[in-house]
């Protein structure tokens, strides 16, 4: 096993190649949200370990070439697990409305995590650089039968951006 210095990315393990290729993925920017974040809430420590935390969704905005609308405001929002080891597990729910009037509910679930330094200026809302942290999102879609119900046929994923009072969430196409 090749030893990584870096306990952000798990270890390489040396392996003997098939004879097969394996297919390409490649991604397809579909839309992003900036998401105005409500008040942030702890609920303290968890017997299990842990803190569990909510932000709700105040509003926000969806741009891109597949999904235009907006975020309704007060349709949900994160109930983040803030873990032991230095990582926020997120499980948020909320509401969008595309700018045909189609609510699409989403459920996002992914993980943001940093070396201990970055973390503390987060928690402290202090802005750090994209690059500084690992934040990457996997959600899925509910919608009626329509123009977008594609969102509940595709593999989905994104990065985010954590901001003081809102986040970026960018999401791709898994093609």
């Amino acid at each position: 096993m090749t030893d990584t210095t870096d306990p952000y990315t798990p270890p390489v393990r040396e392996w003997e190649p098939m004879d097969i290729n394996p297919p390409k993925l490649g991604l397809e920017f579909a839309f992003r949200i900036r998401m105005q974040l409500g008040t942030r809430q702890k609920l303290g420590r968890l017997p299990q370990g842990g803190i569990r935390g909510f932000v709700s969704a105040a509003g926000g905005v969806i741009e891109g070439p597949r999904l235009n609308g907006r975020v309704i405001p007060g349709s949900g929002g994160d109930w983040a697990l803030y873990r032991d080891d230095n990582t926020v597990q997120f499980s948020a729910h909320y509401l969008l409305e595309a700018d045909d009037g189609t609510q699409i509910y989403i459920k996002n679930a992914g993980y943001r995590h940093a070396p201990p330094e970055v973390a503390e200026k987060q928690e402290r809302l202090e802005e750090v650089r994209f690059d500084e942290y690992y934040m990457r999102i996997c959600p899925t879609f509910e919608c009626q039968v329509g123009p977008h119900d594609w969102l509940t046929r595709h593999v989905i994923v994104g990065c985010g951006e954590r901001h003081a009072d809102y986040s970026i969430f960018h999401y791709y196409i898994v093609t």
